[in-house]
C-alpha cells in the first residue's frame, strides 16, 4: 500500500518521513539553549506563538553535530511538539514502505530510527520514525 512520504536529507543521507508524522515544515529562528538538557536537545524556539523543543537530529543519531541546519520537521510526540532539524528537504511523494532487508548495514542509531525502505528511481531510501529521535521516547509507532 502506498503512502505519502517527505524526503529529507540528514547527515548526508536521504531519509523518508511518513507524512502522518509531519505536522509542518519550518525554518527555525533563534534557539534558546536549555541548561542541563539532553545532548540531543539544541534548545527551545518560538513557533507560531508556541514553544517547541528543537532536536539536533545529528546528535540523536550519535553523529557529531557540526550541522547548522535551520530547517525542521515539526512532529507531535506524546502531546508535545518537537522540531527535528534536517539539512535539506527534497520532495513529497507516494511510496510503498518495504521491510529493511537483512543485508542492509546500519549502525545502532540508524537501525533504531529505521522503519523500512522506500525506493525512489531505483534507489533505496531509509524510512525513519521521527519519534525515535526524541530523547526519552521509548514507544513504537503502530
Amino acid at each position: 500500500m502506498t503512502h505519502l512520504y517527505l524526503i529529507a536529507q540528514v547527515a548526508g543521507r536521504a531519509v523518508a518521513i511518513d507524512s502522518d508524522q509531519v505536522e509542518s515544515v519550518v525554518d527555525i529562528g533563534e534557539v534558546t539553549q536549555v541548561p542541563l538538557a539532553s545532548r540531543h536537545i539544541r534548545g527551545l524556539a518560538a513557533l507560531r506563538s508556541r514553544v517547541v523543543t528543537v532536536v539536533d537530529t545529528h546528535t540523536a543519531l550519535g553523529l557529531d553535530s557540526a550541522s547548522q541546519a535551520k530547517r525542521a520537521v515539526i512532529t507531535l510526540v506524546e502531546g508535545h511538539h518537537y522540531a527535528l532539524l534536517v539539512d535539506a528537504l527534497d520532495d513529497v511523494a507516494p511510496f510503498e514502505l518495504l521491510p529493511l532487508a537483512g543485508g542492509v548495514a546500519l549502525d545502532a542509531a540508524w537501525r533504531r530510527a529505521g522503519r523500512g525502505i522506500v525506493e525512489r528511481d531505483g534507489e533505496p531510501i531509509l524510512a525513519i520514525d521521527l519519534a525515535s529521535l526524541v530523547p526519552g521516547y521509548s514507544g513504537a509507532l503502530n
